[in-house]
Formats: C-alpha cells, sequence, structure tokens
C-alpha cells in the first residue's frame, strides 16, 4: 500500500505524539526513582543529623543520687582542679544514680574538661570559690564528636574509669596514677639526698611520660604539678627549666598542635616569668646577702615571741581540722600518722586499697596537702 503526503503527515504526527507520551511517563518514572532515593537517604541519615555530637555520661555513688553535675571547659590550667563557677558550661541533675551531659556546642579540638558532682546548696557563697567540700571530679581530655562513659566501679566507687572514643581522654587519669606513685615514693623518702634524687627522677618520668602520649595538653597538665608554686617541687623546677630543653620543645609541640589559644599564650608568659625569676633570684642572692642575713635573724626574733600563741592555736587548728573529716577519714588519718602503707589500712580498716586512695585523696583536699608529708607535718609537727 502506498501512502499518499497526508497519511504520512497524520502517521508521522501519532507517531511523535506517542513518543513525547512515553518520553513523559519515563521521566516521570525516573523522577520519582530519585524522590524514593532522596527520601531513603534522608531516613537513614536523619538519625546522625539529630544525634548530638557529644555524648559524656556516667553512674554515682548512692551518696551522690541527690547531687547536680557540672561540666567545665578548663583553658586556664592553673584552675584544673577545683570548683570555679566560671569555667561551668552545662549542668544538669542526677537522676536514678545517673548523669549524661550531651550536646554538639563544644570545640572540635582537643581540651581540658572537668565534671564534678556534688551536694551543696547552690546559694551558699563557698560553692564555687575553687574549693567545695562534697565534691568529687574527674579531669578528661576530650572534643565536641567524642562519647565518653564514666562507669561506676565493682566496689561501688565513682569516677575510677574512663571509657571513650577518644583515645587522649584517658591520659590525665594515667598521669593521677603517677602522681600517686610518686607521692608514695616521696613518703619512704625523707633524707635530702634522697628527695634530690626523687626529683630527679619524677621529673625525668613524668615528663617522658607525657611526651609519649603525643599530647600537649596532657602535657601541660604535668607542667601544672611540676611547676606549682605551692608545691615543695618547685625550686628543683625552677633549676631544671634553665638547664633543660625540655619546657623549649613542648612550647613548640604547643604552638603547632594548639596554635592561637589561651594555653600556648599562658605557658610561653609563665615561662619566660620563672626563667626571669630564677636570674633575679641568683642576683639577689649575691648583692643582698647582708639584708638577707638580719631579716633572717628579725625572723627568728618574731618567730620566738609568737611561739607560745602558735603553740595553742596549732592545738585547737588540728582539732578543727579534724573535724572536717568523716569517721573513716579519721580513722585512715590515724593510722597514716602511725606510718602505715595503703596495704596495711586497707587490710587494716576491712575495705579495697582503691577505697583506701579514695579516703587519702578526699584527705587531701580537705586538708589543702598534697603529700604524706605534709600530713605528717601537719599533724605532729
Amino acid at each position: 500500500m502506498t501512502l499518499t503526503p497526508n497519511y504520512c503527515y497524520v502517521f508521522y504526527t501519532k507517531l511523535f505524539r506517542l513518543f513525547s507520551i512515553l518520553r513523559i511517563i519515563y521521566v516521570s518514572f525516573v523522577s520519582m526513582k530519585m524522590n524514593i532515593l532522596c527520601c531513603l537517604t534522608f531516613i537513614i541519615l536523619s538519625p546522625s543529623i539529630c544525634t548530638s555530637q557529644f555524648i559524656f555520661s556516667g553512674n554515682v555513688e548512692n551518696d551522690s543520687i541527690n547531687g547536680t553535675a557540672y561540666l567545665s571547659i578548663i583553658e586556664d590550667y592553673r584552675k584544673i582542679s577545683g570548683v570555679y563557677e566560671e569555667q561551668i558550661i552545662s549542668m544538669v541533675k542526677v537522676t536514678n544514680n545517673f548523669f549524661e551531659f550531651k550536646g554538639n556546642n563544644l570545640d572540635t579540638e582537643n581540651k581540658i574538661y572537668r565534671i564534678h558532682i556534688d551536694n551543696c546548696n547552690e546559694l551558699d557563697t563557698n560553692h564555687f570559690n575553687g574549693k567545695c567540700d562534697t565534691s568529687r571530679e574527674i579531669i578528661f581530655i576530650a572534643k565536641n564528636n567524642d562519647s565518653i562513659s564514666l562507669p561506676i566501679s565493682l566496689d561501688n566507687q565513682m569516677f575510677c574509669a574512663i571509657e571513650s572514643t577518644n583515645k587522649q581522654s584517658n591520659t590525665i587519669f594515667q598521669i593521677e596514677l603517677l602522681k600517686e606513685e610518686m607521692r608514695y615514693d616521696y613518703g619512704n623518702y625523707r633524707s635530702k639526698a634522697n628527695r634530690k634524687l626523687n626529683n630527679k627522677k619524677w621529673f625525668v618520668k613524668l615528663q617522658q611520660y607525657g611526651e609519649q602520649q603525643d599530647e600537649p595538653l596532657a602535657e601541660l597538665y604535668i607542667y601544672n604539678f611540676l611547676s606549682d608554686r605551692t608545691n615543695d617541687l618547685y625550686s628543683y623546677y625552677l633549676e631544671d627549666l634553665n638547664s633543660n630543653n625540655y619546657y623549649d620543645k613542648l612550647s613548640e609541640r604547643l604552638a603547632e598542635k594548639y596554635p592561637n589559644t589561651n594555653y600556648l599564650e599562658q605557658y610561653k608568659n609563665e615561662i619566660a616569668a620563672d626563667k626571669f625569676r630564677f636570674s633575679t633570684n641568683k642576683t639577689a642572692v649575691f648583692n643582698w646577702r647582708y639584708v638577707v642575713y638580719p631579716l633572717l635573724g628579725l625572723s627568728v626574733l618574731l618567730n620566738f615571741i609568737f611561739w607560745f600563741r602558735f603553740k595553742k592555736d596549732k592545738k585547737n587548728g588540728k582539732t578543727d581540722l579534724k573535724n572536717r573529716l568523716t569517721e573513716q577519714e579519721q580513722k585512715i588519718l590515724s593510722l597514716i600518722l602511725q606510718n602505715k602503707t595503703n596495704k596495711e589500712i586497707a587490710t587494716e580498716v576491712f575495705i579495697s586499697l582503691s577505697t583506701v586512695k579514695t579516703h587519702i585523696n578526699n584527705l587531701y583536699k580537705k586538708l589543702n596537702i598534697d603529700s604524706r608529708e605534709q600530713l605528717k607535718t601537719l599533724f605532729n609537727g
């Protein structure tokens, strides 16, 4: 059959319309598939979008079930331990022996954080002044996308372990264990010669441990302890500062990993000030010795004048100090003054070694000391 031009036009017109309809159906089908795929993708991703980026949670002891948990960020490493209102960024009530902080407002790089729990009255003016008698705290390194769990121990002790997605979170906890070992060493070494050997040993040990962690913030935590002016180690630190290039290397590591931070600026300023203080002290001893000796004589005279009053006040002071302690803490204090070791105390009081350590740490905090030697000086001196 031969088609005329008119029939050809009608045939091709219908064919084109059919092709257009099929094309519309195909495009609609593809578009629908894309919409379904987008919906599925959103459904899959939506939990991660809605979930908080950091979660810090933990369980507490029974005596803290009615307490409040506070999360603080520590940018001034001289205020690492304690209770400071200006550092607090969040607070939650403890519920069913459990607390949890979560959100997405932390820094994306590591910072030093503290969680502390207490039963203090928030209206008490002494609540946020660097101390709180009922406070229990743990210090750790974290960033915005970390999940950290603080489980309770088998003997019902809280803040005895850290489980974290950040391998650096546990470093400060391990440093505290080293410091406990250090205090034990100093308790066994009484002579000036042995103390000097211990100074060198523990400065090297702590500095090497910090450097091995590849985390300058952990090293800063150690530096804060070794360079504390209220610490017996301070004079040795000044000598070490001027003979050991470790401190300059730490400055370089901080600048590389945490540039333009308060940590770096504060550290550099303190190092410069301490180096200046060391050089000034050496000059002062040489130039002012004839002034120092008369002052020492005057000091002896004044001490003699106030000695009788001091003895009376000291006796009353010891009673006041002991009244700050719980009955269990007073018992452990008595055993420490008898030169009992932690293991011997644990055996005599029928508690675990970790519980003994916890009681001793509470003793140190309440009495504002950090060693057995200071404790014995306080009550036997």
